[in-house]
């Protein structure tokens, strides 16, 4: 069975480097552990009801495609609604020194709670529980929220906030749904060998990342230069949008393998916990990216 890679989405902001230069370093490391976490949790997901073997019990119905959309969406609809909330909280703060000092631990909660609750969802096999889920989306929602006003806000001051997170959320939402035309049409087929490149792509960035981290608190938060917003940074950006982009391929074809085993309609919540995962993961890299094109 092929396995299904979902990055945890890398809550990290260059920042403003007069205000935030070390702060803005947040979520490196941990969005590395759940990324790898992630990726094991959904082969195990996929595994449980197909290598193992699926009885249907009774009183059960087989997962659909139905169950998949209405989940996904429940589990969106959570994540913007915190993340509408986290947004207009600290923008109610006051000055920029004071929604600094708020945004940084909306960012830590949200970040570290939901790391945490992936991990509980991996290593316990929980994938399938609405609660775990929906209080992954909670949190990720105050992380998103809070990394969306300062890319917006804090770190790009010649744009509007409002064009840039709606670039970003369309930007999402266009990469989503074109790799869903990919996949349905076959034109890039889900085999053990794309499987292997694009986990490969996966733990080199993961690698980096770390690197980046570590090498960064010796050098005064620069690294190697990946979050700098100059030209390696760009690039850097846009390896990590095309291997989310490629990521949703993965996610469908395990929804597919599901629904194909006969899985019970409990399953659809761990498809909807990958799917949000790789789309908040492509969110934050697309909005980073947009915040490198828009510096002064």
């Amino acid at each position: 069975m092929r396995e299904s890679s979902n990055p945890i989405m890398r809550g990290v902001v260059r920042g403003n480097k007069k205000d935030g230069g070390g702060y803005a370093s947040f979520g490196q490391g941990l969005a590395g552990a759940g990324q790898a976490s992630m990726m094991q949790g959904q082969q195990q997901h996929t595994d449980q009801y197909t290598q193992q073997g699926y009885a249907p019990q009774a009183g059960t119905r087989p997962m659909s495609i139905d169950d998949v959309v209405t989940k996904t969406a429940m589990t969106l609809g959570v994540l913007v609604a915190f993340a509408i909330a986290s947004y207009f909280f600290i923008s109610s703060r006051g000055d920029q020194a004071a929604q600094m000092s708020v945004a940084a631990p909306i960012m830590a909660v949200g970040a570290i709670g939901g790391l945490v609750l992936v991990l509980i969802a991996t290593f316990g096999r929980k994938q399938d529980n609405p609660a775990i889920v929906l209080s992954y989306s909670a949190l990720e929602g105050l992380f998103v929220g809070a990394i969306s006003f300062v890319f917006g806000n804090l770190t790009v001051s010649n744009t509007s906030a409002g064009s840039m997170i709606g670039q970003a959320v369309l930007g999402t939402l266009g990469v989503f749904g074109g790799m869903l035309v990919v996949y349905k049409v076959g034109a890039i087929r889900v085999t053990p060998r794309f499987t292997r490149m694009l986990m490969a792509g996966m733990f080199g960035v993961l690698a980096l990342i770390i690197g980046n981290l570590v090498i960064g608190f010796f050098n005064g938060g620069e690294g190697f230069g990946l979050r700098d917003g100059g030209p390696l940074s760009i690039i850097f950006s846009l390896v990590c949008i095309a291997l989310a982009a490629f990521s949703f391929l993965l996610d469908f074809d395990q929804a597919d393998n599901l629904i194909r085993a006969g899985a019970p309609s409990k399953a659809a919540w761990g498809v909807a916990l990958g799917l949000t995962v790789t789309l908040v993961w492509l969110y934050v890299e697309i909005l980073r990216l947009l915040s490198y094109l828009n510096s002064d």
